[in-house]
């Protein structure tokens, strides 16, 4: 039997320099499909998708609402075409209804321990059109190390510089935070995975420099202490969301290879400052992840806020626009104060107005979007500040050695490759 994952094209954020991280969910789910499937698979983002690719069934990867568009296409003319095509991702999820208008078969949930039973039903002629563990999540030990064997790993590359591999170290969130929906789709409870099969895992991975995509790296103090320990010989350089802001995690995070954390700015007080402080001190540097368009903030605010990063030196920082995603708490505010003024979901890419403002109006808040990127960039724009962490980074590497070992092992890979060829 022969699988096709498809992974749909996006857009990046406008303004932003446009680059490609490895998808971290097809190959999360790549690894729970038995082995006697034989599976295929193309990031649209840098691939392109061929129709004619002889396959039983079509599974499509959907880990944005911006994607869906997209991936309603791709599976209009799969069905076109008489083949089954199955959804999955956290945009399904977050879209589950309206999905399944579009679909054979959608699967809610996480698939460790249930794909086995999914493909059982598909050879059979017995397919479910839905299958639903929303709320019923699978032992974390049942997570295996992803299988990056079906990326093209030469075409995750930005003008030759080796981008991220990504890992996760849990899943679930404790946190509630007014924008997000992991409370939804994974549980308000921390299940981290046994330490062992994340280091296993980061053992397997050939790039020195990783991004811990878990949604918060601040849930329990004791586990991060002994993660960080565990990870130390690795001698990998690695990015996370957000640290527990405490001088033991934050010491034994640097001593583990910490590079830089995206961290929240949402406004200009002295426990930002802080902590945005306390990071550069241990060495780690700061991507700023900052939201537009609160009901807190005027114009006259996010102009202030803009400052406040310049003075404070923050190395990057990423803007985005409010963004009201399916079963999100804002969202639910939102609709109960009739604002939402857009469910074009191709427009929902963080970086265009579909709500109303609470203190101005869409098109200036548009405008102060691009303000904020314009005006921290003026100094020589997102690539250059990108380009200084990527430099420090480099230095370190070079320091302990990883960058001379990883560098060498991608020569040798290429100029085989050249010579095959």
């Amino acid at each position: 039997m022969k699988m096709k994952l498809v992974y749909p094209r996006w857009a990046k954020l406008e303004r932003q320099t446009e680059f490609h991280l490895p998808p971290h969910g097809p190959v999360v789910f790549a690894a729970t499909v038995p082995a006697d499937v034989e599976l295929s698979f193309t990031d649209e983002n840098v691939q392109t998708l061929d129709y004619d690719e002889q396959a039983d069934l079509i599974a499509l990867s959907v880990m944005l609402t911006c994607q869906l568009p997209r991936a309603f296409e791709i599976a209009a003319e799969y069905r076109h075409r008489g083949k089954t095509v199955m959804f999955g991702g956290i945009a399904t999820m977050l879209h589950a209804e309206e999905v399944q208008q579009h679909a054979d078969c959608v699967f809610l949930g996480e698939t460790e321990g249930r794909m086995a039973a999914v493909i059982d039903d598909f050879r059979q002629g017995q397919l479910k059109p839905v299958y639903n563990y929303m709320h019923n999540h699978p032992d974390t030990n049942l997570i295996s190390t992803a299988r990056r064997d079906i990326l093209d790993r030469e075409l995750y590359n930005y003008r030759g510089v080796q981008m991220l591999d990504l890992i996760h170290t849990s899943r679930g969130c404790k946190f509630k935070c007014f924008p997000c929906c992991t409370g939804y789709l994974g549980g308000q409870q921390f299940r981290p995975r046994p330490i062992d099969k994340v280091i296993k895992e980061m053992e397997a991975i050939s790039n020195n420099r990783l991004f811990i995509v878990d949604n918060s790296m601040a849930q329990d103090k004791q586990w991060l202490l002994e993660l960080f320990e565990a990870m130390k010989p690795l001698k990998k350089k690695w990015v996370s969301h957000p640290l527990l802001d405490d001088d033991e995690v934050l010491k034994a995070a640097a001593d583990a290879g910490a590079w830089y954390v995206y961290q929240a700015v949402f406004d200009t007080s002295d426990v930002i400052r802080d902590r945005i402080k306390r990071l550069k001190d241990f060495g780690i540097g700061v991507e700023g992840t900052i939201i537009l368009g609160t009901d807190e903030q005027s114009e006259d605010d996010i102009r202030r806020l803009v400052d406040f990063l310049l003075e404070v030196e923050l190395d990057v920082a990423e803007f985005t626009i409010l963004t009201p995603f399916p079963h999100s708490p804002i969202r639910a505010q939102l609709e109960k104060e009739n604002r939402l003024l857009d469910n074009g979901w191709g427009d929902y890419t963080a970086d265009k107005v579909v709500f109303q403002p609470k203190q101005m109006t869409p098109e200036k808040l548009q405008e102060l979007f691009y303000y904020a990127w314009d005006t921290f960039n003026a100094d020589g724009g997102y690539q250059l500040k990108m380009g200084k962490l990527f430099k420090q980074v480099i230095a370190r590497e070079m320091e302990d050695g990883t960058y001379r070992r990883y560098n060498t092992k991608r020569r040798r890979r290429f100029n085989l490759d050249k010579d095959q060829s």
